[in-house]
């Protein structure tokens, strides 16, 4: 397995630079109502909020990492400095990835911190987002990372969490995450799309969006909404027809 100690991680498949183009002008907003068409609905990480206000969109494969509850024996600050440890991941993170931690909810213990967001920043790694907590804010921030985490603590993520391994699959925010799964972070969360997922929502999603774009033109010049979001029939050819005009 490519997180038994001192096995290299398996190569992530890059992310089409013509995806990430497209799935980084879509909010995350479309990318779940198109998954809900697909019929997913639970796709949205409960509880990752990004620390500064003003991240842009960041979109990248996830590179998943899974603590669970802290036990004596193995949550030591000697566990620190093991192969499968919250290091050892960090010294193999991929370039472009956004790592993905499930901490299980648990927010009394900060799993990362400025060094390690320091060596994700200097891997290349695109983004940092858990259910979790981070410690060393300012920090964190001045690394540069971009973040979305469930809150701040202090402690260090041995007080609470055992680290136990990368690339599995893991749930985050309530969400089951897989390896190479593609996240998508903005002002609205976190969202994830299964990778087996991701051609047809950069198929539908701009199109959802250029449509709502015109809804909202229309509920700006004083139109019902009733017939027109959802559309009709008659609201559709409308939109067509705006569409015929433009091309």
């Amino acid at each position: 397995m490519s997180n038994e100690p001192g096995a290299p991680t398996a190569p992530m498949a890059p992310l089409d630079p013509s995806i990430r183009a497209v799935l980084s002008n879509l909010s995350t907003a479309s990318i779940t109502m198109a998954l809900l068409k697909s019929g997913l609905r639970n796709v949205w990480i409960r509880g990752a909020r990004s620390i500064e206000p003003d991240y842009p969109r960041v979109v990248g494969r996830a590179f998943t990492l899974r603590f669970v509850p802290a036990r004596e024996d193995l949550a030591t600050p000697e566990s620190l400095s093991s192969a499968r440890s919250t290091r050892g991941a960090m010294d193999v993170i991929p370039e472009g990835c956004i790592a993905v931690a499930d901490a299980m909810g648990i927010t009394d213990a900060g799993i990362f911190g400025d060094i390690l967001c320091a060596r994700m920043k200097y891997r290349g790694a695109a983004a940092l987002v858990t259910d979790g907590a981070v410690r060393d804010l300012d920090g964190v921030r001045k690394t540069g990372l971009p973040t979305w985490c469930n809150g701040v603590a202090a402690p260090p993520s041995v007080t609470g969490l055992t680290f136990v391994g990368w690339q599995e699959p893991i749930g985050c925010g309530g969400v089951a995450i897989f390896p190479d799964d593609v996240i998508v972070l903005d002002a609205d969360g976190a969202v994830v799309i299964p990778n087996s997922l991701v051609d047809q929502v950069v198929k539908t999603a701009p199109h959802a969006e250029v449509f709502e774009a015109w809804v909202l033109q229309r509920v700006e010049e004083g139109r019902k909404l009733m017939g027109l979001y959802p559309p009709s029939d008659e609201t559709i050819e409308e939109f067509q027809a705006w569409q015929r005009e433009r091309s």
